[in-house]
C-alpha cells in the first residue's frame, strides 16, 4: 500500500492535530507511506467547509454514513466528542475500514470492548490517540526500563493539572456533560495517565479512587470553539456532571505502586502533564510542559556528582530525533501527532496492528471504570473483576 486514503470526522482542536501531522509527514518522514487527506467530515457545514480549506482536506461532507462508505476511503479517523465513537467505529469497521480513534475510546468499558470486537471481526488496523507515548524523551524513558538501567520499579507518581475551567461563568461545554464526555478530568486527563503507565510500567490490578466536581452548575454556551465557548448574558445555567478532579492509587502486577491526579482546578497550570519513576538503581521525571527534558538520576554515578542530570532527547539518539533538527533544536506538542502517524502507516507497511490500538484503550477504559466504582463503594476495586 503506498498511499492510505483517509476520511476524517471532527475538525476542531484534534481535528487539526490530526491534519497537521498527516500534511507534515511526508516532508520529514520521506520514506513512511503517504497519507492522502480525501473528506474532512463535521454536522456543522460552515465550520467543515472552513476548515477543510484551511487544513488541506481535498473535500468536506456533514455527513459520516455516506463518508464511511466511499470507496475511495481507506481509514477513518475519529476526532469527533466521545458520545460519537462507538456508532461511527462500529459503523466503520462493518465497511472495511480502517480506524483511527482518538481517547477515550467509548463513554464506557461495554461499549470499547463492542468497538474492539467490531474491529477485530472485520480484521482491519485500528488505533487510540495517546500521542505522549510518542514524545522522545518519554521513550527514553521506556528505553531505561526495558533495558534494566532504573533497576526494580518501585513507585510512579503521575499527575495531569490544568486551571481553564476555574471560572465558575466558563460555560458548560461538552466536555463537562457526562452524556457526551463520558467523564471530566478523569476520562480526558486521567486516561493519558493510566495509558502512560500502562506503556512504562505495566498492568495495573487494583484501584482505589476519589473525586469531586468544585462547580455544579455553568452557564449554558452559546457557541463551542475547540476547547472555549461563550455563553449568552441570560442567567440560565445548565448542572455539572462530570468530575473536576479525580485522585487514585494503585498497584502494578510488578510490584510497584502508583499515584495518579487528574484535575483542571490545579491554579496556575496550563497543562502539565508529568511523572516520576523511581527504580532501585536510579530515577526518571518527566513533565510535558518541558516535553524535550527527561531528568535522569543514577545510583551508581560516584557520590560526589550524584544527582538529576537534565537530558535533552534531542539527539539522533533518541526516538524520531534524526527526522527533526540538529541537536538542541526542539520540537513541540504538534509532533508527537506526527510520531503517532509515522507508527499508523509503518503498521500498514509491516501489515501489524499498530500500537497503542483498541486493545490499550479498552485497557484504559476499564482502569477509569474501577476507579469510577471504587469512588462509589468507596473502597479498594480489583480491575480484573470488570
Amino acid at each position: 500500500m503506498e498511499k492510505v486514503r483517509i476520511g476524517m470526522i471532527g475538525y476542531k482542536f484534534m481535528g487539526k492535530a490530526h491534519s497537521h501531522a498527516y500534511r507534515d509527514l511526508s516532508m520529514f518522514f520521506p520514506k513512511s507511506i503517504h497519507p492522502e487527506m480525501k473528506v474532512i467530515c463535521g454536522r456543522n457545514e460552515t465550520g467543515v467547509a472552513e476548515a477543510a480549506k484551511q487544513f488541506g482536506w481535498e473535500e468536506y461532507t456533514t455527513d459520516w454514513r455516506s463518508l464511511i462508505n466511499r470507496d475511495d476511503i481507506d481509514l477513518i479517523d475519529i476526532n469527533a466528542p466521545s458520545d460519537a465513537h462507538k456508532s461511527i467505529a462500529i459503523a466503520a469497521a462493518q465497511a472495511g475500514k480502517h480506524l483511527f480513534c482518538e481517547k477515550p475510546l467509548a463513554l464506557t468499558l461495554a461499549d470499547s470492548r463492542e468497538m474492539l470486537a467490531a474491529a477485530e471481526k472485520a480484521g482491519i488496523k485500528h488505533m487510540v490517540g495517546f500521542n505522549y507515548r510518542f514524545t522522545p524523551a518519554v521513550m527514553l524513558a521506556k528505553k531505561l526500563i526495558d533495558e534494566g538501567r532504573l533497576g526494580e520499579i518501585y513507585h510512579y507518581r503521575a499527575s495531569f493539572l490544568q486551571d481553564w475551567v476555574m471560572d465558575p461563568n466558563f460555560p458548560l461545554v461538552w466536555r463537562l456533560q457526562k452524556d457526551i464526555a463520558g467523564s471530566g478530568s478523569h476520562g480526558d486527563l486521567g486516561a493519558h495517565l493510566i495509558d502512560m503507565a500502562h506503556y512504562l510500567i505495566g498492568d495495573m490490578t487494583e484501584v482505589m479512587g476519589m473525586s469531586e466536581t468544585f462547580i455544579k452548575e455553568r452557564p449554558l454556551p452559546t457557541e463551542m470553539i475547540g476547547l472555549s465557548a461563550t455563553s449568552s448574558k441570560s442567567t440560565e445555567k445548565g448542572t455539572v456532571t462530570v468530575d473536576d478532579a479525580t485522585l487514585f492509587l494503585t498497584r502494578f502486577a510488578n510490584g510497584a505502586l502508583g499515584s495518579f491526579e487528574a484535575s483542571r482546578f490545579a491554579t496556575g497550570h496550563r497543562s502539565t502533564n508529568s511523572f516520576e519513576i523511581n527504580g532501585s538503581k536510579g530515577s526518571v521525571i518527566f513533565d510535558f510542559e518541558r516535553m524535550n527534558e527527561l531528568q535522569v538520576y543514577f545510583t551508581d554515578d560516584k557520590e560526589d556528582v550524584q544527582g538529576f542530570r537534565r537530558v535533552l532527547a534531542t539527539d539522533p539518539a533518541h526516538a524520531y530525533s534524526d527526522a527533526w533538527w540538529p541537536a538542541g533544536h526542539t520540537i513541540g506538542y504538534e509532533h508527537t501527532f506526527i510520531h503517532s502517524i509515522v507508527e499508523l502507516m509503518e503498521a500498514f507497511r509491516e501489515n501489524r496492528q499498530p500500537v497503542p490500538n483498541f486493545v490499550d484503550g479498552v485497557k484504559c477504559q476499564q482502569v477509569l471504570e474501577a476507579v469510577d466504582l471504587s469512588i462509589e463503594k468507596r473502597q479498594w476495586v480489583n480491575i480484573s473483576e470488570l
